[in-house]
């Protein structure tokens, strides 16, 4: 059995924890900047603007969590959910854990009166496509995610000279 509850501050040292088991399960394992600090600002600030919950199991120990934040859709003409990660440690998957942070961000939405949750999902995470489509999750053929990031951004954003 799984319980969802919204994540304390108690709980940073635990999620980023499992950000950098998520990244190495991504292959992506020195990509993580963050910090204890970062986290916990971003999450438990003045004016916070993402959340997250946690899975605990039966003896409490956190096993899992979702992080997402509110998205806009002007099509729909209302706020989304994007679950920027969802993680569930390896020797706790199938328990139900993932179904169930899911299920608290989509009873959120409709709660709220939110037009979507989305997200993303390597090419490759076969067992996590397979899981989402069990869901009745549908992936969005023919949209191809873009980013700008370090030099790009830096580059890009820059200020031009006034000429």
């Amino acid at each position: 059995m799984s319980l969802i509850r919204a994540a304390k501050p108690a709980d940073v040292p635990e999620i980023l924890a499992m950000i950098h088991e998520l990244a190495v399960y991504e292959q992506e394992p020195d990509a993580v900047k963050n910090t204890a600090d970062l986290l916990s600002t971003a999450l438990f600030g003045d004016g916070p603007r993402i959340f997250a919950h946690v899975a605990e199991d039966d003896g409490g120990t956190v096993q899992g969590f979702a992080l997402w934040f509110l998205n806009y859709s002007t099509w729909e003409g209302g706020h989304g959910i994007y679950l920027e990660d969802l993680y569930v440690r390896p020797g706790s998957r199938g328990g139900g854990h993932g179904k169930s942070l899911l299920r608290t961000l989509a009873q959120t939405a409709v709660d709220r009166g939110y037009a979507r949750v989305e997200w993303s999902v390597l090419d490759w995470n076969e067992p996590s496509i397979q899981f989402y489509r069990s869901l009745g999750a549908a992936p969005q053929d023919g949209w191809s995610t873009f980013r700008l990031t370090g030099e790009a951004l830096a580059g890009f954003g820059a200020k031009e000279s006034v000429r």
